[in-house]
């Protein structure tokens, strides 16, 4: 590095880190190295003077405030920009590798940047929101998580567990004003968090996540799967083995030689066939868009079930017997909200966690999964200083 030789022409004031008052004269100085962007494969670092000011409204000495150096004072901000927009898109040690930083310095780097993109975006006044749990680590250790689904991005992530008192939490952040204006609210049939919404959130709706819904039926048909293969013996079984992934699965996605095996299976076992046949018109419901028109849907899908002995599928019908009044909200036009991000941020969660090996620091995964889907920043330094 080689230092400039221009004699520039000397300042007489500073900005107060601190608060921002424009200090006259200088306390103390010295020479301090930042780490830029590289040009042509160089390392590039800028060599500078910093001041020391005596700032009469703090009443104490800080460094002073320079808008082009970033909060960790080794790196400028563009610097430290690029380094945030390469971790959205890399693993912390790739960029490491890529920048020859440490891996800390790579963290902390990204931690400002995604800090940053969260305050920009702030906290919104959601007027519906999706409500789920995801696993951190083994051991049934959940956080809550809760999106906002117009915006269609996460807004908090929090709680100890998956209790009442985990998305109370949410509700305190949010404010009494805020949540007295949520209308809708997507979740599971879990009824601690139901309980926490009717407590926090008396005019929000309660919309039950078909696809958590489905999940359970899909449950039940494969335990009629399992119950077959148990009772079957010798070369009736063979139809059955194997064949979990091509029951389960919905038919357009299946490849030519699944929906051929599906013929086989359900053309040589009868009480398969009417479960797969049950199952696949359950979906019907979730199309009509009124409350009574989906109930008598439902109440001849409970027809069908009449001696055919499908024990799993009976438990089913009385679930949805005991929850449908948050089944049936979904049926109002004006509760047609997509309730597939929910599921997709899990598994854009698992990406994230896999993609690193796991995160030990919590708050650190908490930043990764609200800044996943926020926008980038810009790189001005007016606009974002980080």
């Amino acid at each position: 590095m080689r230092p400039c030789d221009r004699a520039a022409k000397a300042k007489k004031t500073a900005l107060c880190s601190q608060c921002g008052h424009r200090c006259r004269g200088r306390y103390d100085q010295r020479t301090c190295r930042a780490r830029d962007l590289s040009v042509a494969g160089w390392r590039i670092h800028v060599q500078f003077e910093r001041w020391q000011v005596h700032c009469p409204r703090c009443r104490g000495v800080f460094v002073e405030r320079l808008d082009w150096l970033a909060k960790n004072p080794r790196y400028t901000q563009r610097f430290a920009m690029h380094v945030g927009v390469l971790c959205h898109e890399m693993t912390n040690k790739a960029v490491a590798e890529l920048e020859r930083l440490h891996d800390s310095t790579v963290k902390d780097l990204d931690k400002i940047y995604m800090q940053k993109q969260v305050a920009r975006a702030g906290l919104p006044a959601p007027r519906a929101i999706g409500v789920d749990e995801i696993s951190i680590r083994k051991g049934h250790d959940y956080r809550v998580v809760v999106c906002d689904l117009d915006r269609g991005r996460p807004i908090w992530v929090g709680g100890r567990g998956r209790l009442e008192k985990d998305l109370d939490g949410f509700f305190a952040v949010l404010g009494a004003k805020k949540s007295a204006a949520i209308e809708l609210a997507a979740m599971d049939m879990w009824k601690p968090f139901r309980s926490s919404l009717e407590k926090n959130a008396p005019n929000a709706r309660v919309v039950y996540d078909k696809f958590h819904i489905m999940g359970h039926l899909s449950d039940a048909l494969d335990e009629v799967r399992r119950s077959e293969y148990r009772r079957l013996a010798g070369k009736d079984r063979t139809f059955i083995k194997g064949q979990r992934y091509t029951l389960l699965s919905r038919r357009d996605n299946l490849s030519l030689d699944g929906k051929a095996s599906l013929r086989k299976l359900l053309k040589a076992n009868k009480r398969l066939n009417t479960a797969y046949l049950l199952k696949e018109s359950f979906g019907q419901l979730w199309s009509y868009r009124t409350p009574g028109w989906a109930r008598a849907f439902f109440d001849r899908w409970k027809e069908g079930l009449k001696w055919q002995r499908l024990k799993p599928y009976e438990k089913f019908a009385a679930m949805i017997e005991r929850h449908w009044d948050g089944i049936a909200s979904y049926c109002h036009p004006d509760n047609k909200v997509s309730l597939g991000l929910v599921e997709g941020l899990n598994n854009k969660i698992r990406v994230l966690q896999r993609r690193a090996y796991g995160y030990r620091d919590e708050e650190y995964l908490k930043l990764k999964i609200i800044a996943a889907f926020l926008p980038q920043l810009t790189r001005s330094a007016k606009k974002d200083p980080l």
